[in-house]
């Protein structure tokens, strides 16, 4: 064979036969080496004869070199060159093939995919924009409503506090007043009639709009038993107002029984006798004279909250007035408000303390100083209900 041939990646089992000429062949030692798979050159035998199987592609050299029966070697080793080449599937021109096609096949795949993605997105995109119109359009007729609901109060705030007295009629009288929401559950009363003259601190059911409902009930059921009835006592007004509102609320609802109310201290001051009478439900009064707190205790039994207490006589208490006294009305919202650096209450012994500490001050200053002590007690914390104090130095 001529050496530099080339052969398919079938034929791969190459039989390899050598020989020298001498006149003693049996004398005639040969070794072999086959670049490519032997590392080494094989020992020397008198083989003329080898197979390589399942040869990979590649190229080769064949080397042999023989020795004489004198034990010279030739001085240099006789040569042949092949080349096995490789199947066509791992050959350059394919392997790039491949490679290309593959790299079409993504290219495609991914402008499909992106395609198919910009369907999507626009879909999603138009369901997005009817979704958010639908959405804003509902914001804004929620808005709408949420103003026209808010002016509703807003004007009920009006109403509201257009029966209650911006300053109040008495001297050295303060009235502070914080509701809640925009509208109140807690409302003062003043009037006078015949000489004497009414003051009270009034708590209804809840707050906001509920409890402004109940504080118009109220406010002009007062006037109603004072003015119209001619009943002067506070124990005997409270016993009416009692049936008024349970009558009332009864009468007016669909559902019978309704236990709505409200807690109040309702003083009468009678500056011909020097005396004050009083009558509560629930809500104490605060006297302090003299550098002590007095209090007046009032019945445990709310204005109203059930059509169970009709029957309720409501006691009336006298006390004789000193000059320099000075009585506090209050609701519960003061007392229950929470607050200070263990988040607890205010509580009502927190309250006979600071008017305590402050009855030497004028009716103004002990307004604002109770302002600025609940508002720094609760700092960051909602304030949780209405608030409403009434003081009077006699």
């Amino acid at each position: 064979m001529v050496s530099g041939q080339r052969f398919s990646h079938k034929q791969n089992s190459i039989i390899f036969e050598y020989r020298c000429i001498t006149m003693n062949p049996d004398a005639v030692r040969y070794t072999i080496k086959l670049e490519g798979v032997d590392q080494e050159w094989r020992a020397p035998d008198i083989q003329t004869r080898v197979t390589y199987p399942a040869l990979r592609h590649g190229r080769y050299t064949f080397l042999v070199k023989a020795r004489n029966s004198e034990g010279v070697w030739n001085s240099e080793a006789e040569s042949f060159q092949f080349e096995i080449r490789p199947p066509f599937y791992l050959t350059w021109y394919f392997i790039l093939a491949a490679l290309f096609a593959t790299g079409l096949v993504i290219f495609v795949y991914i402008k499909i995919r992106e395609r198919a993605l910009r369907r999507e997105n626009a879909v999603l995109e138009e369901k997005v924009r009817d979704r958010t119109a639908t959405v804003v359009a509902q914001k804004e007729e929620l808005a709408q409503k949420n103003k026209d609901i808010t002016d509703s109060i807003r004007y009920a705030k009006r109403i509201q506090f257009a029966i209650l007295p911006e300053t109040p009629p008495f001297r050295d009288t303060f009235v502070l007043f914080k509701p809640k929401d925009i509208v109140s559950g807690d409302f003062y009363w003043f009037t006078e009639m015949t000489g004497r003259e009414y003051f009270a601190a009034v708590d209804c059911t809840g707050h906001g709009v509920p409890g402004a409902f109940m504080s118009i009930i109220g406010h002009n059921s007062l006037t109603k038993i004072v003015r119209e009835y001619g009943i002067m006592e506070p124990g005997q007004i409270l016993t009416r107002l009692n049936r008024e509102i349970i009558s009332t609320l009864n009468r007016r609802s669909d559902s019978g029984d309704v236990l709505d109310g409200m807690d109040l201290a309702l003083c009468c001051y009678m500056p011909s006798e020097g005396a004050l009478e009083f009558a509560g439900a629930f809500n104490p009064l605060y006297l302090v004279r003299n550098g002590e707190v007095q209090e007046t205790r009032a019945d445990k039994v709310s204005i109203g909250r059930s059509s169970f207490n009709t029957g309720k006589e409501y006691t009336n208490h006298r006390v004789d007035i000193m000059s320099g006294d000075t009585v506090y009305l209050f609701s519960d919202g003061y007392a229950d408000q929470f607050g200070g650096e263990m988040m607890k209450k205010f509580k009502n012994r927190n309250m006979k303390e600071l008017f305590l500490r402050i009855n030497d001050q004028s009716m103004e200053q002990q307004r604002q100083i109770l302002d600025e002590t609940i508002e720094d007690w609760r700092g960051e914390l909602a304030q949780l209900d209405d608030i409403l104090v009434i003081g009077r130095r006699f």
